[in-house]
């Protein structure tokens, strides 16, 4: 361990000791960025990169799990990367089926696909359903997997999943337009039943949700941080945490 390395441990402990549990936020969204850009200015390959990025989330699982966090949300591929070119897709497709799998096979986490599972290759589509089914006993973290994700996707596949159940039911338009509300909408979205983030954080610098969670993120604080996500080290997630519990949330009051 050199001196720097030292030094951000004394640190992290410093500011682990006075964190207020009570002011940990139970449901956290991250987004994944920064894995090729992470890669690029250490003069590795793209998928060195992505691979640097599956090994960090069972680290920030951890941390999670220390902190009383409830659950993760885990943007790890959306909607728009599966139109890069096969070359790129593929490979990137791999290490998250890995990472998925790795997930399951750790006993500790629920996994849960949030996503458009008609949108990926057959066999991404069998490693999520086996991940989901394997974990369904277990009592930890709710592990929310966003592959294929589209913050407009989910609410489009949410109205369209609400037309069908009450065509379905021989329910008229208008009297569905009389009772469709927010929350009739919230109970088909991919996270229905689970509370809605209280804190989302993006690695990299990027400010900005690219479509992260739309619906479910209208009360939720944002943390943006500078690192990429290879890079993000338990200090920063202390310090979003930090930050977090010093804010005072309002709810639009």
């Amino acid at each position: 361990m050199n001196l720097r390395d030292l030094v951000y441990g004394l640190y992290a402990r410093r500011v682990e000791g006075r964190l207020d549990h009570a002011q940990v936020p139970k449901h956290i969204g991250v987004i994944l960025d920064g894995n090729r850009r992470w890669a690029k200015a250490a003069g590795g390959s793209p998928e060195q990169g992505h691979q640097a990025g599956a090994s960090k989330i069972q680290e920030l699982l951890g941390w999670c799990a220390e902190t009383d966090v409830e659950v993760v949300t885990l943007w790890m591929l959306s909607t728009d990367n599966l139109d890069r070119p096969e070359d790129q897709l593929v490979p990137l497709l791999g290490i998250i089926e890995q990472a998925v799998r790795d997930l399951a096979a750790d006993g500790r986490w629920r996994v849960h696909h949030v996503g458009g599972l008609d949108l990926l290759p057959a066999r991404t589509q069998s490693v999520l359903k086996e991940a989901e089914q394997a974990t369904l006993g277990n009592t930890g973290i709710l592990v929310n997997v966003a592959v294929g994700y589209g913050g407009r996707q989910e609410i489009a596949d949410a109205v369209r999943s609400l037309l069908l159940e009450h065509a379905a039911k021989g329910t008229s338009f208008e009297e569905l337009a009389e009772t469709v509300d927010i929350d009739l909408i919230a109970e088909h979205l991919y996270t229905r039943g689970q509370p809605d983030p209280d804190l989302v954080i993006r690695t990299s610098g990027e400010q900005r949700l690219s479509g992260f969670m739309l619906w479910q993120s209208a009360h939720s604080e944002y943390y943006f941080c500078e690192v990429f996500w290879p890079a993000f080290r338990k200090v920063d997630f202390l310090r979003a945490l930090r930050d977090y519990a010093a804010r005072h949330r309002r709810y639009g009051t």
